[in-house]
């Protein structure tokens, strides 16, 4: 059986620190990320929820997130300056302007945007009910995040800090090795 891990709640963001609580939901099959979330939102309540890949290694600051609160149906997503396997990016990230904490946040579309675009960091604020139309079974993330996006319902922030995807073999291989070094 495959694992979703799940963090809850924005409220608490700053992960362990902050108190936040983890849920793992079993799912029978693989489920992709928003068939997984679908699968989980009956431990996540109602209120908007965090979000992050096992597959990635961070020395984001998770507090940032501790007041986030995305749209009905919609999302707040931290992005990340395109790594070498994927330089076209993900998102167009528009109308940056800081909030009352002093983050740079804005809203996003999927159009390209030349050197504007960024790549999505695996690291999300979600609102449960984007995901309470998900067919059961497997299901991506990306069309929802397109409709938001279309929508106007998707807004995310850059990060500039370590961040690395850890996702294939090789890409851990040489995290493992740079951390190795670094010791």
């Amino acid at each position: 059986m495959s694992r979703i891990l799940v963090s809850r709640s924005c409220r608490s963001a700053g992960m362990a620190a902050a108190g936040a609580y983890r849920s793992v939901s079993l799912e029978p099959e693989p489920l992709e990320t928003a068939g997984g979330i679908a699968h989980a939102l009956p431990q996540l309540g109602d209120q908007p929820f965090l979000v992050v890949n096992a597959d990635i290694f961070t020395d984001f600051p998770f507090e940032q997130l501790k007041g986030v609160m995305p749209t009905e149906a919609g999302a707040h997503l931290v992005l990340v300056p395109n790594p070498s396997h994927h330089p076209g990016g993900d998102f167009n990230l528009t109308g940056l302007a800081s909030d009352q904490s002093g983050v740079l946040a804005g809203r996003l579309s999927m159009t390209s945007g030349g050197d504007a675009m960024l790549t999505y960091s695996g690291i999300g604020v979600y609102s449960p009910q984007m995901f309470e139309q998900v067919p059961k079974g497997v299901y991506p993330l990306r069309p929802l995040l397109e409709a938001g996006c279309a929508d106007g319902r998707v807004s995310g922030q850059p990060y500039d800090g370590r961040w690395e995807d850890i996702g294939t073999p090789e890409r851990l291989d040489a995290l493992n090795q740079s951390l190795i070094i670094r010791s």
